[in-house]
Formats: C-alpha cells, sequence, structure tokens
C-alpha cells in the first residue's frame, strides 16, 4: 500500500497531489509513529522514505501543515478514545470490571510464562479453559 501511495502521489504530480496529501499521510504517520513490539523496520523505513519523497514533491510548507493537521487529528482520536473509556467506567461499571479482571488475568498469565522462560525446570500452574466442556451438553 505505501508503494502504491508513493507511486501514485508521483503520478500526480505537485499541484494535484495537494488536496489528498492529509489522506495519503495518515496511514503514513500512523505506521512511524507506532510503538507496538512486532513492528516491521522494513515497513518504517518505507514509510520514512516515501515521507521525504512528499517532502520534497510538495514542499516543506505545504507538507508540514498537512503532516501537523494528520497528528492534531490521530491526538484528538486518541484523547476521545480515552475519555470514552472513562466515562464508560463510570456508566458500565460491570463491562469496566470485566475488563479488569481480563488485563489482571493477562497479567498473571504473562509472569508466569517470564517465570518458566527465566527458569525451564520450573512450570508454572495454568488456568484450565473449560471451553470444549461448555459446547458439550452432556454433563
Amino acid at each position: 500500500i505505501f508503494k502504491f501511495l508513493g507511486a501514485i502521489s508521483v503520478d500526480l504530480g505537485q499541484d494535484r497531489i495537494k488536496p489528498y496529501l492529509p489522506t495519503i499521510l495518515t496511514p503514513l504517520y500512523r505506521e512511524l509513529n507506532s510503538n507496538y513490539a512486532e513492528q516491521d523496520p522494513t515497513l518504517k523505513n518505507l514509510s520514512q522514505e516515501i515521507v521525504e519523497l512528499l517532502k520534497k514533491l510538495v514542499g516543506l510548507e505545504a507538507f508540514s501543515l498537512a503532516f501537523s493537521s494528520v497528528q492534531k487529528q490521530a491526538n484528538q482520536k486518541r484523547a476521545m478514545r480515552k475519555k470514552q473509556r472513562a466515562l464508560q467506567t463510570v456508566a458500565n461499571p460491570d463491562i469496566a470490571a470485566r475488563r479488569k479482571l481480563k488485563r489482571h488475568k493477562n497479567k498473571a498469565e504473562t509472569r508466569k510464562r517470564k517465570i518458566e522462560s527465566l527458569r525451564p525446570m520450573y512450570k508454572a500452574k495454568r488456568h484450565r479453559s473449560h471451553a470444549l466442556k461448555d459446547l458439550a451438553m452432556v454433563e
């Protein structure tokens, strides 16, 4: 997709790409700004190259305006999601409690995995899943 965006921007040229610049920059900004664990470095390098290409193609001023608008929009979305999560905690405490329990369970599992990796002889007790037993009608 990133290669396609770069090719389209070069093909359209300087004047015709300007209205589409925020749309093109949105996925590139998301990739450059992401910090998840299994991030592909080649993808990040490719997005950086396309950003540089767009900067040369459009000019620094127009690029900066579009990039700052994309950045501002992403920050607003992030703040809105955070606010909605906080409001949901107050409005629906049962859903919030379930989310909290799930988070604590995942944390305990992560801790067990870490202990197992550090001490291979030690086997932590794991919660057995009863998913198939719940589906079965025989009991």
